[in-house]
């Protein structure tokens, strides 16, 4: 397995984690866990992503990155619900954590991406 792969990997559990844990943790540990999905999205938009997998990669990110922005109405509105305060959180939390983790890596990938269209043949 490449190292990419293993950033993969354990960027993703680490999304999921702080989904879960994300009403626990405390406001000093979460900069230190975002710091560290936020390097290994670099490190996957560096090493993973290949040049045939640019356009579904970039459009993965921005359909993620469009329904974690939008969730926040439908979270307000299920948090007054009782009982899904808990979910509530760990969804925002996971997709939170899942936008700090891939943001990186498509800013990798789009400038990879311009920079192949800029250069000379």
């Amino acid at each position: 397995m490449r190292y990419g792969e293993w950033a993969f990997l354990i960027g993703m559990a680490l999304a999921v984690i702080l989904g879960i844990g994300s009403s626990f943790l405390s406001t000093s540990t979460l900069p230190i866990i975002w710091a560290v999905l936020a390097v290994l999205g670099l490190i996957v938009g560096v090493l993973n992503i290949t040049e045939k997998e640019v356009n579904a990669f970039l459009i993965a990110t921005i359909a993620l990155l469009a329904v974690s922005s939008s969730i926040t109405p439908i979270a307000t509105v299920l948090s007054g619900v009782s009982g899904m305060d808990l979910l509530v959180k760990a969804i925002s939390g996971f997709l939170s954590a899942l936008a700090v983790f891939i943001s990186p890596a498509a800013f990798v990938v789009a400038l990879k991406a311009i920079y192949e269209m800029a250069k000379s043949d």
